[in-house]
């Protein structure tokens, strides 16, 4: 292939590609990589993605070919692609469906079953591997206890071979239930996307009618509670919601109820405050892991075997807590859904996310849909603000970590909130942070309502409504503000400090002001407030990682 200076991409023997932002074919390289490569940093001239085999994994479940990877690296390469990189490319999507599991046609029991027997020699000697393994049945198969198929499929994904899982699942007790029109006015229809969201999960890998497991990734407001209820009536069996928070839990039952024909009876809330199990049951990550102590038993995990489960559907799989993972292991002949906006994890768990609820069904770039209007148009700023003399000395006096809490909470914000607030007069605006005492001095001087974790429930449902009526223009928010929090009308967020480096967390407080705006503009802006010269500047970058990758830009405002 001849040189083609046009061309933005770089391929690097080493797996990682550098795109570059200026020329006339940057947006499109870059929604070509996206769905099968990693973005690892995003300055304003030279993205760094990297091919890992999660990533091609993932493109391959989705249905991507191994052709079309390696064609879309040549059609935008600027030089020839090293040799290496397609062959390990399609050495690595190759690897997935090498390994099934399957049903036993003789007796029904578990068979892992490779498609050649060197392959399958590979797998028996591979660390971890051997004793998840049950009898040898030939040269490619090998029987498996059924209690040790998530750990199997987990150690498989660790070990570099991904299997796919075609064993089926057990069907739950019957559901009676249907889709009805909110109020009986026909006012609401499935849109496409979801519609094809909800057809890749239930046909599963290579449309095999094996569906019952797997992710359907959603920006924030384009309705993937909406996937997860149709998902359940076309199913017709009991279902298990894992929720956030319980605000969230409340959406999603007030969802089911408006849009199904099942009654309030029907739909059932497993909290702090109502512990009732039914034919549709409700239940909070918090819940599921509380224990009195440390030492002690989970208290509530009997609540996974206490019905015949047809469903479990996971929200914001990619905050899924690490001992639900344990249990997920063994939950495996139960069909699972994973929802989220993004499978970035930071604690290094995508893998298990990939092994235990499945792997990446569906996906829509987030660009798209705000084409399309489905969600808001989103103008990203980022204003970095100076130090006062005395914040500096204390900065410089200051150990890494405690450098990070000074920058973040740097007094001289407060005026930036101001003169966007001032802005955005009338707007409905969220004030979303991280340190709390930060966020009572920003809401105390401003008169503000605050929500943070010790805001009884009651109270946060009385502010979130009265912010969705208008009574309340601006609201304060700590973490509690970054998950599945409804409020549609929300059009400007200001992030006054975040939680590291987290692109999941920067993603999520975008999320809160993208529903779409009918009957007016449908636009949203979102401001992130850095401190000038600090760590918290070079942390931003990291966080913005995640958005960039969906083509957001972040205009560059300096604020002395």
């Amino acid at each position: 292939m001849e040189f083609r200076p046009a061309n933005p991409l770089i391929v690097q023997s080493d797996h990682t590609l550098l795109l570059e932002t200026l020329g006339p074919h940057f947006a499109a390289a870059r929604d070509a990589l996206a769905p099968f490569a990693e973005l690892v940093k995003s300055p304003e001239y030279m993205h760094t993605y990297r091919l890992t085999a999660l990533s091609l994994w993932n493109a391959a479940s989705a249905g991507m070919s191994v052709d079309e990877v390696v064609e879309a690296l040549s059609q935008w390469s600027k030089y020839p692609v090293p040799p290496n990189v397609p062959a390990w490319v399609r050495d690595t999507m190759g690897r997935f469906g090498r390994l099934e599991l399957l049903r036993s046609k003789d007796d029904g029991t578990l068979v892992l079953v490779a498609d050649d027997p060197l392959f399958m020699m590979e797998v028996r000697g591979s660390r971890g591997i051997p004793d998840l393994l049950g009898d040898a049945l030939d040269e490619v198969s090998n029987r498996i206890d059924e209690g040790y198929r998530g750990m199997l499929k987990q150690a498989l994904v660790k070990a570099g071979y991904p299997v796919r899982d075609l064993a089926g699942y057990v069907d739950g007790d019957h559901l009676a239930v249907s889709l009805q029109d909110v109020g009986g006015g026909g006012d609401w229809s499935l849109r496409d996307y979801q519609e094809q969201a909800v057809d890749a999960f239930l046909a599963g890998p290579d449309g095999r009618g094996q569906g019952g497991s797997g992710v359907v990734v959603l920006p924030c407001g384009a309705g993937k509670t909406i996937v997860g209820l149709t998902s359940m009536v076309k199913l017709g069996m009991r279902t298990l919601i894992l929720c956030t928070n319980v605000t969230a839990l409340r959406q999603w039952r007030d969802e089911i109820i408006a849009r199904t024909s099942l009654t309030e009876d029907e739909v059932c809330e497993y909290s702090g405050s109502s512990k009732v199990v039914g034919p549709v049951t409700l239940t909070t990550y918090q819940m599921l892991t509380w224990r009195r102590s440390k030492e002690s038993e989970f208290v509530h995990f009997g609540l996974f075997d206490q019905e015949n489960w047809g469903l479990v559907i996971y929200d914001e799989v990619h905050l899924l807590p690490a001992p639900i993972f344990r249990t997920v292991a063994r939950l495996q002949a139960r069909r699972r859904l994973g929802l989220t906006a993004t499978l970035v994890r930071e604690d290094g768990h995508q893998g298990d996310v990939f092994a235990l609820i499945g792997p990446k069904r569906f996906d829509m770039p987030w660009k798209d849909l705000e084409h399309q209007g489905w969600i808001a148009q989103a103008i990203c700023t980022e204003i970095r603000v100076g130090m006062s003399d005395d914040l500096r000395m204390a900065y410089a006096l200051a150990d890494d970590r405690e450098r990070y809490r000074v920058a973040s909470t740097n007094p001289r914000k407060g005026a930036v909130i101001d003169r966007i607030i001032e802005q955005h007069a009338n707007e409905r605006v969220l004030i979303i942070g991280m340190y709390l005492e930060q966020l009572h001095t920003l809401a105390e001087e401003r008169g503000l309502p605050l929500i943070t974790g010790k805001t009884r429930q009651e109270e946060r449902d009385e502010l979130f409504s009265a912010f969705r009526t208008g009574e309340i223009k601006t609201l304060v928010l700590s973490k509690v503000g970054n998950f599945s929090v409804d409020l549609p009308d929300a059009n400007v967020a200001i992030q006054v400090s975040g939680t590291w480096g987290s692109r999941q967390e920067e993603a999520q407080r975008l999320g809160r002001i993208l529903r779409p705006k009918p009957g007016m503009e449908n636009r949203a802006h979102f401001y992130t407030l850095l401190t000038l010269d600090s760590v918290e500047q070079e942390f931003g970058e990291k966080r913005q990682l995640f958005l960039a990758e969906q083509g957001y830009t972040y205009a560059i405002e300096t604020q002395l």
